[in-house]
Order: structure tokens, then C-alpha cells, then sequence
């Protein structure tokens, strides 16, 4: 079984750039890459900061983009979009008590997209009511379960990131692991970095966005830090007996791809090799 995971898209106003870089066009061209590369995905999901101000032109924008995706693309929502704006153009993924999460059944078990928005604040929330729901919805599902969300759960060692990672990440943790032995993985996005880790056992990874990337400045205790790094997106690859490769495809990266090198050792001559 083979995923697409794409983050923090940030769709502005056409025109308009973030960091010198279109969203909108790195957007498509990272969706188009990686169905080009990878047209056996079963699924596209994007891990929240869909639009950029949480603006309605950039989620029908978005619902333009991806409704003739021959592979199906599912949707969170992060700190950068506003839930009942993006709901107006996607009401289909409101769930009974008004959150966007939702379950998403794979070939190999099923994908849970968690809803860690919160009003008013670029930190991430997960409430009692949505956690009853994560609950129930474990209760009934067989393993493997896929989580994907917006916020970190675990601190960076960033003082400005982790000002703005989930706040309830205790009550997260504790429902997932009353089913631990369901859950293979959990995604995220949100810091604009490659990340990976274990939260409550759980192993964890992120990618860098589509648009602008993080920079890990440990010394900054007051500001977010960036850089121009290459956009990317992850290709999650799952074979049997759950094993994992999970790639970070930079498709930003402009410069040469050098084709060298054989897998055939025999092949490997120290005289005439180009390295």
C-alpha cells in the first residue's frame, strides 16, 4: 500500500507569495509530481494549512484543484485555516459534534484524520469531546490504524515551535494508548521540517510543506525561524507484516540528478568509476 502525504500548502491569493514562493502553484505542482511518480497511491492526505488566512476563495480554490484527482485526496485542517469557513466548502467532512475528523478506510487497515484546530490561537487543541470520538472510533476499527494530524504532539526543544505544538497532547496520548496495538504510525505537519519520533510508543513522522521551510534554531527562544530549503512532500510506502519506508521527496530541488553507480558490486571499478 502506497500514501501521498502533503503539508501546510498555504493557498493565498493568487499573486500573492509567501517567502518569495507561489503556494498555489507549488501546490499543484506537488500534487502533480507526486501522482506523476506515484499514480498506484491509494490516497492523497493533506495535513492542515490548507489556505494561508483560512480564507473561503482558497478552499473552493482547493476543491477546483483536486476534484478531478483520479486519487482520492483527504483533508485536515491546521492552525493557519478556519474550520467553519473551510466546512462551507467541504460540509461533507463535518462529523456529528462539528469537527472535521474523519475515518478513511485502506487497503491495509484505515487512515483517522484528527481536527486539531482551536480558535484564536496557532497552538494545536484536542478536546474531551474529540477525544470520546477518537476513543470510539478505535473501539470499533481492527488495526492497523494510520493517525494523521496538523499539530506535533511532542516538544521540538524549539521554544517558539513548541509555544504552538498541541496543548492536550496528554489526553491524546492517553487515548491512543488505550489501543496501542492498533496504531502503526502517526503523521503530522505543522513545523515545516522533516521530523521523526515516537509519541507514547507510537513511532511519528512529518515532512517539510509545499511552499516554505522551517530552519531547527535551537538559540531563538521568541521567533519561528525559516529557510530555502527545497519543498517536498512524503511518499509513505507499507508492505507486509508492517513494515515501513517512508520518503521525503524534495521535488523543489532544481539541481542535477546524477545517474551513477550500479547495484551489481562486480560493476564497481575504482579506475574508471565517476564519482
Amino acid at each position: 500500500m502506497k500514501l501521498i502525504q502533503i503539508t501546510d500548502i498555504h493557498l493565498t491569493t493568487p499573486g500573492q507569495t509567501i517567502a518569495g514562493r507561489d503556494p498555489n502553484a507549488n501546490f499543484v505542482r506537488a500534487l502533480s509530481h507526486a501522482l506523476d511518480h506515484h499514480p498506484d497511491a491509494e490516497a492523497v492526505i493533506i495535513t492542515g494549512d490548507l489556505s494561508d488566512w483560512g480564507e473561503a476563495e482558497d478552499y473552493e480554490r482547493l476543491k477546483a484543484i483536486i476534484a478531478d484527482t483520479q486519487t482520492p485526496v483527504h483533508l485536515c485542517i491546521g492552525n493557519h485555516d478556519d474550520r467553519e469557513t473551510f466546512l462551507q466548502s467541504f460540509p461533507q467532512l463535518r462529523d456529528d459534534a462539528g469537527f472535521v475528523q474523519n475515518v478513511v478506510p485502506l487497503s491495509k487497515g484505515h487512515a483517522i484524520l484528527l481536527d486539531t484546530w482551536e480558535n484564536g490561537t496557532h497552538a494545536g487543541s484536542y478536546c474531551e469531546m474529540r477525544a470520546r470520538w477518537l476513543d470510539a472510533a478505535l473501539d470499533r476499527l481492527d488495526g492497523p490504524v494510520w493517525v494523521f494530524m496538523h499539530h506535533n504532539p511532542v516538544p521540538m526543544g524549539m521554544a517558539a515551535m513548541d509555544q504552538i505544538m498541541l496543548q492536550d497532547a496528554d489526553r491524546l496520548g492517553a487515548v491512543l494508548s488505550a489501543h496501542r496495538e492498533k496504531i502503526a504510525h502517526l503523521f503530522h505537519g505543522h513545523c515545516h521540517l522533516p521530523l521523526a519520533g515516537s509519541f507514547r510508543g507510537i513511532p511519528f513522522t512529518a515532512p517539510r510543506g509545499t511552499n516554505h521551510a522551517g530552519w531547527p534554531d535551537f538559540g531563538d527562544t521568541k521567533v519561528l525561524a525559516g529557510s530555502d530549503l527545497p519543498e517536498a512532500y512524503a511518499v509513505i510506502q507499507i508492505h507486509d507484516h508492517g513494515d515501513m519506508m517512508i520518503h521525503m521527496v524534495e521535488y523543489g530541488y532544481g539541481g542535477p540528478i546524477r545517474r551513477e553507480g550500479s547495484p551489481d558490486k562486480a560493476e564497481w571499478d575504482k579506475l574508471t568509476m565517476v564519482r
